[in-house]
């Protein structure tokens, strides 16, 4: 029996100790499935006949086939996948920028998470070394969420010009600032939770 209760009170239970290690294997699982998935879609950009890139669209009419007997109706196209024989150099660079930093973001982010449930098994939650974890996993989530639709956006930008001979003006780089507003106060709070949990216990710790 542990003669200090404060000490023993801090490790997880065993239930929480299966939820976590499940958790951390969720985590391994996710960055090889992004990191795969990055690879080939550069390969598939560099060496396909054929280069396929999601493209925004600013409200462009287009015909469905969703009329009676598959009968053409006009609708409003927000977003479709474009199929060129070949990106301009900077939008090419810019389709495998995009999915480098779609991988590192998630490796980082999870590699990040899965530190802090380690220190949380070893009975550890708050800590100066946890906070900066999860400080580094909320900022580098904001910046990946952000830069990989700016780059997506440019390499469509280039299909646009490709297929259309440049005659199709549709460039889009808006981005919703809402989404990034709310993450990053979540990340903010989360951050400052940390923060004050951290001091709270090396107070608690200093009475001891």
């Amino acid at each position: 029996m542990d003669p200090n209760p404060r000490t023993a009170a801090r490790i997880p239970s065993r239930a929480d100790t299966v939820g976590i290690w499940a958790f951390m294997a969720a985590g391994i699982a996710i960055v090889a499935w992004a990191v795969v998935t990055a690879a080939m879609r550069i390969a598939e950009a560099l060496t396909s006949a054929d280069v396929r890139v999601l493209g925004e669209f600013a409200g462009t009419p287009a015909e469905a086939p969703i009329g009676p007997g598959g009968a053409p109706v006009t609708v409003e196209l927000e977003r479709a996948f474009l199929t060129t024989d070949e990106l301009p150099v900077a939008s090419l660079v810019s389709l495998i920028a995009a999915e480098v930093v779609f991988a590192a973001t998630v490796a980082v982010v999870v590699a990040c998470l899965v530190l802090l449930s380690a220190s949380t098994l070893r009975g550890r939650v708050f800590s100066r070394r946890n906070t900066r974890l999860v400080g580094t996993a909320g900022t580098v989530g904001l910046i990946g969420a952000a830069a990989v639709p700016f780059l997506g956006n440019m390499a469509a930008n280039g299909a646009f010009a490709r297929i259309s001979d440049g005659d199709f003006d549709n460039v889009i780089m808006a981005v919703d600032l809402m989404p990034f507003v709310l993450g990053a106060f979540v990340v903010a709070i989360i951050g400052t939770a940390f923060a004050v949990g951290e001091r709270l216990q090396r107070d608690t710790e200093g009475l001891v």
